[in-house]
């Protein structure tokens, strides 16, 4: 969500751009394996197990850090700040006219791998900000007399501080000594279930000294890969028992498989939580900010939003934690008591009020087992404090799907069936089951209230029927609420999100009889464009918009008009 007016999102059209640049580059990666049992890596530190020895950053931008590590106990931590791009530097040795493969595991920002002084062709290679571990791969050749060359990561300018672990120059001693090789890792340990929903089982296990990896089996069968230590098998039918194994990987191999275990999921429903709400019900997110649109008390929002998110909790220094700090100034002096009174008033009306993580320039992560509790301790915390329903995840710099898994439920755990989780990721987030916002959605059904989707700021998008639709039409509102509905999301847990108005968002705004027929569409099949979907979906839960306040700064005409033809919906 945007908290400036007509502000486009530039990290989402240069993540747009890069989507073939990075699939090029994973594909190129699958290539970059080293070529033969005597190639060593002839990178030293290569993990940052000792500090930065070896390394060299520029202002004084790296550091090393314990938490998020890819493997061992220290990973680099580079930030780039003002005209410096955080970037840090080894000399390698390395044998004339040969070939190395040159590879890094990345997570954070925007983050860049290279080499230079090659004496043939220098190569790079850059992934935009990952939320969770990526490794990126090139290979170079050297001239005939080069005997060194310089490896080199770095970020961008004005982006999040990124994170390195595991680098390597594999290919012929260079002669300068590197890491020795890895040799193939025990079998993990201490296996159990930590949770079980109609069609996804989710595991823990216990660290591997030199892993970079665990594969889990189901029934013998590998199911998924993942370089933390817990996992969530998705797509398992109900009442049904799976056993589970899990190995241990790194370049020099896999391990033996782990102790079995053995769940049961539960019986079968159509998902959701949230306690007593309308089977058809409209968001919106209230502002905690004076950015040019309506300031509003929370008293001001009108009775046609049924749950109202409040935007937003800001990310604090424990890692995963989050707090809420109401702008009384920015607000014209609206008292925290005032607010704590409003959000009773509210929920006496039948509303709910809901804090939201995160926004366009939210920086919460929660990628490890103790940040997902610090989260889910927090927000618990907030709740208790000012009596907010529950949370809405609206990270839009990327997340972990198992770890924002354990975090939804440990909070669920605290909260209660009464819980409301929604959530608003953008719309590349939700282009495939595979992505981590798809993924956590359906790893949370059972407990999850809606996701309202932002159809806006995004450009043209792929719809469920493999074309492209540009934003601003029924037909991109429909083709693409398609692919959640048919990805595995159950009717009632989806959601239209627009703007309300056009200064609300940089693109994307469509008039509120716009987005009404979409509706229409969806629940009964009348008021379609070109796309028309292969069945209809009755119970579809409604729509949200960003926000109350750019909406009362057009007279609440979205709200009167959507808010109107939502609850009138069968």
């Amino acid at each position: 969500m945007d908290r400036a007016p007509n502000m486009p999102r530039r990290r989402r059209r240069i993540a747009m751009w890069s989507a073939a640049t990075s699939l090029a580059l994973s594909v190129a990666g699958l290539a970059a394996t080293p070529a033969s049992a005597a190639d060593v890596n002839n990178v030293k530190n290569a993990g940052f197990e000792s500090g930065l020895t070896n390394w060299t950053c520029t202002a004084s931008s790296g550091t090393t850090v314990s938490s998020p590590v890819h493997s061992g106990a220290s990973a680099l931590k580079a930030t780039p700040a003002g005209q410096d791009n955080a970037q840090c530097t080894q000399s390698v040795a390395v044998k004339p006219n040969s070939t190395y493969t040159l590879s890094a595991w990345v997570q954070g920002g925007y983050s860049y791998l290279g080499v230079t002084g090659t004496g043939t062709t220098d190569v790079s290679t850059w992934t935009p900000d990952s939320s969770s571990w990526k490794q990126l791969s090139t290979t170079f050749t050297t001239g005939a007399s080069t005997t060194s060359v310089t490896v080199y990561t770095h970020g961008w300018y004005g982006q999040a501080a990124y994170y390195a672990d595991d680098v390597s120059v594999y290919g012929p001693d260079g002669g300068g000594g590197g890491d020795p090789a890895p040799t193939v890792p025990s079998a993990p340990s201490g296996l159990s279930v930590s949770g079980t929903t109609s069609s996804s089982v989710s595991l823990s296990w216990s660290a591997v000294s030199g892993a970079t990896g665990y594969n889990v089996y189901r029934n013998g069968t590998k199911v998924t890969a993942v370089t933390g230590t817990s996992a969530t098998v998705t797509g398992l039918s109900a009442s049904t028992s799976y056993s589970f194994q899990v190995t241990a990987t790194n370049s020099a191999g896999e391990s033996a498989k782990s102790a079995t275990v053995t769940a049961t999921t539960t019986s079968g429903s159509s998902g959701g939580g949230g306690g007593t709400l309308p089977k058809h019900a409209v968001t919106g997110y209230w502002q905690n900010f004076n950015n040019g649109a309506t300031v509003q008390k929370l008293s001001d929002v009108p009775s046609a939003y049924d749950i109202i998110a409040v935007a937003f909790a800001d990310a604090t220094s424990t890692p995963g934690a989050v707090s809420f700090n109401l702008d009384s100034a920015g607000l014209g002096g609206y008292t925290v008591d005032q607010f704590k009174a409003d959000i009773k008033a509210k929920q006496a009306a039948g509303k709910k009020v809901i804090v939201s993580i995160g926004g366009q320039n939210g920086t919460v992560s929660v990628s490890d087992s103790t940040s997902a509790t610090n989260f889910a301790n927090s927000v618990y915390s907030l709740m208790q404090t000012y009596g907010f329903d529950g949370v809405d995840i609206d990270l839009e710099n990327g997340l972990n799907a198992t770890y924002m898994t354990q975090a939804l439920r440990a909070l669920s755990a605290k909260a209660g069936s009464s819980l409301i989780i929604t959530m608003a990721p953008q719309t590349i987030d939700m282009q495939s089951t595979s992505n981590s916002y798809f993924q956590t959605a359906l790893n949370v059904k059972d407990i999850l209230t809606v996701v309202n989707m932002q159809y806006y700021n995004s450009g043209s998008m792929l719809g469920c029927d493999g074309k492209v639709y540009s934003q601003g039409s029924v037909d991109f509102l429909t083709a693409l609420a398609c692919i959640q509905l048919e990805g595995g999301l159950s009717p009632s847990q989806v959601g239209l999100g627009l703007p309300a108005s056009t200064s609300a968002a940089g693109s994307g705004y469509v008039s509120p009889s716009v987005v009404n027929n979409a509706l229409d569409c969806l629940a009964k099949g009348t008021g379609c464009g070109s796309f028309k979907p292969s069945k209809t979906y009755p119970d579809l839960r409604g729509a949200m918009t960003w926000s109350t306040n750019w909406d009362a700064a057009s007279g609440n005409a979205w709200s009167g008009s959507v808010g109107a033809h939502v609850h009138g919906m069968s």
